[in-house]
């Protein structure tokens, strides 16, 4: 059985060892959304520890909705758990009530999978995506009892390293890491583990040989190799200790097609950011806005094939169960093979009720025959993003799309059955004027007046939803030298805006521009600002990224008491002559390249794109290794497969049949048992479980009709979240089951540890009405036992009030004296409760603890109660 139990616990100062002996399993029912914690999701790996040379922990330090959302991880997670000698297990941030209970009890931060203390692993590797998550670096390594700063871990502490977008400028968190990875890490984490390997057999004492050893790997920045110095100025550069190695240049894998890529996903619990099975169909952007980080990072632009995206798309959807498909990319509609590959997937996902998500499209590329693929999908919310309202700005920043492309992609998405259009703009972009600002006004007035026609008639009227945020300036782009909007130039702007587009139909959001600003600051930081961030942290900083957390009260004391001239960093005008923090990371994009598309900028002189165009030499490409990879012809693998609507490929290349929807579908009635760590899953979360296990099986349900369909499953009563139970009921209607044992086994081996389908038979034709038989439960306190006083004075009792709270707000006293058969206790102190059921009001166990017995709040949510099975029935064949 799964079971999480964590008792060893922090090293602190290197030879002081605090023990624990609380269990998370005291924690889960005090904390919001438990299941977070819980690590027995699909998919999950777990690996028997005795045949594990490296023991890693991918650390994402946001919360876990976000980050199981994150692609890149699980990419790393496939790829390290398929070397038979490397466990990857995950980590992300606790949210602030679990930190204070992680706190309270002594338990260390701990992996999902083995619940292993992240001091007790080899490496811990953080995914750096968003400057705002710095905190939670923070409050990973403090959890997990690991100094803060890379000086003050020697080898008998994990080692701990990074990668993402954000390590393209590594310098303000660089103290913090042993190593940092730029560019893609697909090949650089496997090369980096083989050499930790390598070094352990050998010696596994000197960090500094490591870390020599690491140096020689492709992408890989080692801070400590690197010393800072600062000019009079303010200005930091580095000075190298070793002559050969002076800069670190960006990884690349050359080959999306042949990459990595994770066929059996974790599916989260909970609602994840996206809920969704996501296909990366190509890597990089070329066409090179001026402000977009990504687009220079990630370049050059790297196409999957169709045969690959839909092998992929196969194995996935049938390891993970979503009813639900989207595709990645920087920008989705300029991969090649667009109208194809919506037209394959379509086909093999719409018989399965799977819808494919296309969220956005760039303007002006909405050829006929994709607009024909468009009309049969799901429509959620649709996104373009114009980023500035006049041309002459689009110009200046490269967004090479123009008025009548954005007019005509919004009419069009209004006409092919979008109702929600997101439109994305920037404020403080270099060159504004007054006169741009005006613009943006116009063209959201003439979206406007273009939603009102296409909604004359409509039950549901189209809705326009408008974004603004403030540039934030970025290294490696053309505009990383320009300076950010002061706070007063940023609020005065956004106010602005909300004034004049102040209307009912028009739903205005923008970004705080505090957030903004904290933003810049890490973004064009330094090492200096590494004191900042643990004055920060201890300060009380946490969860910057979310805006019910983020403090910007807190951050202007942390700036005064460190002295940090936040201003040196953001707003201030830059030359271009000066020295950058990030000088000595090379993206490969040039310097010299940056610059004249600066100047290009200010000319507001467009750069087209290479994709269809001559090379810009922009230095990425050496077209030897490293080169554009698009599939702008068919490729013969995809030239070689039907097309019909009812074939799909399987992983291997081979044509399957598409699962069938069922004929003369019959109600079962499935009875299953909730224990163990599935009693924290709440109810909704529990039938999404369900649901997917049913496809994970191969067990086609019945769908509604109509314009969205939905699975004809039901469940009886909740149960509270934290509460056990040995009977529940679901009805479903499916094919009929040739063997009822064979079902239930197929279901069993999809459902996650603490479900399990115990009977399988068919349903009544009509509902039953309530039996009024009693429920029984088992109830054993976590600390203490009952009072059996209090138990024989509600047994001599006429009475038994309980407060109830009803949605008004008003409150009164009911009497559940009548609700209560028997309540006793056995010979190892539980309580045996039976509840009458089929009354007009229904009486919970935990309102027994508290009424009955006086037990605290948490008393009641740490007890352990279980919904007992009523008495055995015959079993079905």
């Amino acid at each position: 059985m799964f079971h999480i139990e964590m008792k060893a616990v922090f090293k602190k100062n290197g030879n002081h060892i605090i023990m624990s002996h609380f269990d998370i399993q005291d924690i889960l029912p005090l904390v919001t959304s438990p299941s977070q914690y819980i690590g027995s999701e699909i998919n999950a790996i777990r690996k028997d520890p005795s045949a594990v040379e490296l023991f890693i922990a991918l650390a994402f330090p946001d919360l876990y909705s976000i980050g199981t959302s994150h692609f890149g991880l699980q990419i790393l997670y496939h790829l390290l758990n398929q070397q038979k000698n490397i466990a990857a297990e995950r980590v992300y941030a606790p949210d602030t009530d679990m930190e204070a209970r992680l706190r309270s009890t002594g338990l260390p931060l701990s992996s999902l999978e083995s619940a292993r203390p992240l001091l007790q692993f080899d490496i811990i590797g953080f995914s750096l995506l968003y400057e705002l998550n710095y905190t939670s670096i923070l409050t990973i390594l403090d959890l997990a009892g690991i100094p803060f700063l890379a000086k003050d871990r020697d080898a008998s502490f994990p080692l701990v390293i990074a990668g993402g977008p954000c390590t393209c400028n590594p310098e303000p968190v660089a103290d913090i890491f042993d190593a940092m990875v730029i560019g893609d890490g697909e090949t650089a984490v496997l090369d980096m583990a083989t050499s930790w390997m390598t070094w352990k057999k050998h010696d596994g004492k000197d960090k500094t040989a490591l870390l020599n050893a690491w140096r020689q790997i492709e992408g890989v920045y080692i801070p400590s190799f690197f010393k800072p110095v600062y000019s009079e100025d303010g200005f930091q550069t580095v000075i190298p200790l070793y002559p050969d190695y002076d800069g670190v240049q960006r990884a690349i894998i050359p080959d999306l097609d042949t990459a990595a890529f994770p066929d059996k996903p974790v599916v989260p619990y909970g609602r994840p950011v996206h809920d969704r099975l996501r296909l990366e169909v190509a890597r990089g952007c070329s066409r090179g806005c001026r402000f977009c980080q990504a687009g220079m990072i990630y370049r050059p632009v790297r196409e999957r094939s169709v045969h690959t995206l839909m092998q992929q798309a196969t194995a996935a959807l049938a390891a993970t169960g979503y009813d639900e498909l989207s595709l990645l990319s920087l920008s989705t509609g300029d991969y090649c093979r667009l109208p194809e590959l919506m037209a394959r997937l379509i086909s093999r996902c719409a018989p399965d009720h799977i819808a494919v998500s296309l969220p956005s499209f760039r303007a002006g590329t909405l050829p006929p025959e994709l607009m024909s693929q468009i009309r049969q999908i799901r429509k959620t919310g649709f996104t373009i993003a114009p980023e500035a309202g006049s041309q002459r700005l689009r110009n200046a920043i490269n967004k090479n799309i123009n008025q009548d492309d954005i007019i005509s992609t919004v009419q069009n998405a209004f006409s092919l059955g979008w109702q929600v259009i997101k439109l994305y703009f920037m404020i403080g972009l270099p060159t504004e004027t007054d006169a741009d600002v005006s613009a943006l006004i116009e063209l959201v007035q003439q979206l406007r007046k273009l939603k009102l026609q296409k909604s004359k008639g409509m039950k549901r009227k189209n809705q326009l939803n408008v974004s603004v945020n403030t540039f934030i300036p970025k290294p490696h782009t053309p505009f990383q030298w320009a300076p950010q909007l002061t706070l007063e130039a940023s609020r005065e702007k956004i106010y602005y805006l909300k004034d004049k587009l102040n209307f009912s139909d028009i739903q205005f959001k923008w970004q705080h521009p505090e957030t903004g600003l904290m933003e810049g600051l890490w973004a064009r930081g330094d090492r200096r600002l590494t004191r900042l961030l643990i004055a920060a942290y201890e300060n009380g900083c946490r969860l910057d990224g979310w805006s019910d957390h983020f403090d910007m009260g807190k951050w202007r004391q942390t700036l005064d008491d460190t002295g940090i001239d936040i201003g040196f960093y953001t707003t201030r005008s830059r030359n271009m002559s000066e020295p950058l923090p990030w000088d000595h990371i090379h993206s490969r994009v040039t310097q010299d390249y940056l610059k004249s598309e600066w100047e290009k900028a200010l000319s507001e002189t467009v750069t087209p794109d290479c994709r269809w165009g001559e090379c810009q030499s922009c230095g990425v490409c050496d077209f030897s290794t490293i080169q554009p990879v698009v599939f702008s012809a068919p490729d013969a693998a995809s030239e070689n497969l039907s097309t019909s609507p009812d074939i799909s490929e399987n992983p291997k290349g081979a044509t399957v049949q598409a699962p069938e929807p069922p004929l003369n579908p019959v109600r079962y009635q499935i009875s299953y048992s909730k224990t163990g760590p599935a009693r924290v899953f709440g109810h909704l979360e529990l039938a999404n479980i369900m649901f997917r296990a049913f496809r994970r099986a191969e067990i086609p349900i019945e769908f509604s009709g109509g314009f969205h369909p939905k699975p004809r499953i039901s469940f009886d009563d909740p149960l509270p979240v934290g509460m056990e139970s040995l009977h529940e009921t679901c009805t479903v209607s499916l094919a009929p089951a040739a063997s009822s044992r064979e079902m239930m086994e197929r279901l069993n081996r999809a459902l996650p540890e603490g479900l399990c389908i115990t009977r399988w038979e068919l349903a009544a034709s009509q509902k039953a009405p309530p039996s009024g038989a009693s429920i029984r439960y088992e109830i054993h306190l976590k600390t203490g036992g009952f009072d059996k006083n209090k138990l024989e004075n509600f047994t001599a009792s006429s009475e038994c009030l309980i407060p109830r709270v009803h949605r008004n707000g008003s409150m009164n006293l009911v009497d559940f004296k009548n609700h209560i058969e028997d309540m006793a206790l056995s010979e190892e102190n539980q309580l045996i409760l039976k509840i009458r059921s089929g009354l007009q009001v229904t009486l919970r166990p935990a309102e027994v603890l508290s009424a009955v017995f006086g037990l605290s709040e948490e008393a009641v949510k740490t007890a352990r109660i279980v919904k007992l099975a009523p008495a055995p029935q015959s079993t079905d064949s």
